[in-house]
């Protein structure tokens, strides 16, 4: 069962200054996550960008790989070969807050590689991990052209974990276009989907806010995207733009391109209201069509 809902307040990282050192990226994300903490009011979830450790391109994920380990059973970070698993540890517990660590290459046992997000509760434990189940690989002639699939591995698993204020499903920057995911996430007792995420200055703004919206709408649910920092200067141009969604589709808040760090107070009213007025929740016809949420026969 999903733990109840309750207001919370969200604080997302739109982190600039990723560079070529890892240990410099490292530490600034750091920084930024005790800034996110020390604010007035201080908020319970805090979340970073995709690759918050290295430069984003197909050609750098194997070289600032990571292993992890993460089987699901308890974690001892202070054992862990990642030097961002252990930074993240350790600024959750120190700050006393739940964090999940934007995304970073990691590398497993067969030496494959994947593109994964850490969940670490306010004691510093490493709670869940999301693979990007769905790589970013493009062709817009003239315009962009990536294939994420020459280095990575896609996941094979859906994921969400539970707070003491909601069930947030996890999925990463991709996957967002494929709204199977986040049906099954919602279905599963989600309320709340955060995505970090790396759009580019062409799909950036054409869907980076409709697919946002679209996937809250469809769902009933809060809707968030964290992207890094805008840098004209780098091989990859992150379109910016972090945002949250609320349940009916509206923007509560945004940031522009450059770093910044956006607060929001999510309050589980509004998806209440929005599911009393509309409520497809209750509406769906799985005698017509299937429930991707279930197990598949």
């Amino acid at each position: 069962m999903s733990p109840s809902f309750k207001p919370f307040r969200l604080a997302l990282i739109q982190l600039g200054s990723v560079t070529a050192n890892k240990t410099d990226n490292i530490k600034h994300a750091r920084e930024m996550v005790l800034r996110a903490a020390a604010n007035a009011k201080k908020p319970d979830l805090i979340v970073l960008p995709e690759c918050f450790n290295s430069p984003y391109g197909h050609v750098h994920f194997p070289v600032y790989a990571e292993k992890i380990g993460f089987t699901g059973k308890p974690y001892n970070v202070a054992e862990t070969q990642s030097e961002s698993v252990k930074m993240l540890s350790d600024v959750a517990k120190e700050t006393k807050t739940w964090l999940i660590g934007g995304t970073i290459p990691e590398r497993d046992v067969d030496d494959k590689v994947y593109n994964t997000c850490t969940v670490y509760n306010p004691d510093g434990d490493l709670v869940a991990i999301h693979r990007k189940v769905h790589l970013f690989d493009i062709d817009i002639p003239g315009k962009i052209k990536f294939k994420e699939s020459e280095t990575l591995t896609g996941g094979s698993t859906t994921n969400f974990f539970d707070t003491e204020f909601a069930r947030i499903g996890l999925g990463i920057c991709y996957d967002v276009r494929f709204p199977e995911l986040a049906m099954i996430a919602a279905r599963q007792g989600a309320q709340v989907l955060i995505y970090p995420g790396a759009f580019n200055t062409t799909t950036g703004p054409l869907h980076w806010e409709l697919l946002q919206r679209s996937r809250a709408v469809d769902n009933q649910v809060f809707m968030a995207m964290c992207s890094p920092a805008r840098d004209m200067t780098a091989g990859y141009h992150a379109w910016g733009h972090s945002m949250v969604v609320d349940p009916m589709g509206k923007v509560l808040v945004e940031a522009e391109e450059g770093e910044d760090i956006i607060f929001v107070d999510v309050d589980p009213e509004l998806m209440h209201s929005a599911r009393a007025g509309i409520p497809v929740t209750e509406q769906r016809r799985f005698d017509v069509y299937p429930d991707v949420s279930q197990p598949r026969a």
